[in-house]
């Protein structure tokens, strides 16, 4: 399955770009999709515990399972005052 990935903040850095498009296999979840960008950007792995992750718009834990033509949004934490 195909699936899109938009990228914010620090993981958009880290991955070179605002979206891209991973390969999985069929009933992949997101913490698979999550393995496999940090396969192209290990320093990925030190967010993992505070990046929220929306699927389709919806926050989901990283169990969910994944849909081919889906999309995934990687979402960093943020600050504000």
């Amino acid at each position: 399955m195909t699936v899109r990935v938009l990228a914010f903040a620090r993981i958009r850095e880290l991955l070179g770009a605002p979206e891209s498009t991973i390969t999985l296999p069929d009933g992949a979840r997101v913490c698979d999709a999550w393995s496999a960008l940090t396969g192209r950007a290990p320093a990925l792995e030190e967010l993992s515990s505070s990046t929220r992750v929306a699927r389709n718009g919806l926050l989901v834990p990283r169990d969910e399972r994944l849909q081919d033509g889906g999309e995934i949004a990687l979402l960093p934490p943020s600050g504000g005052g």
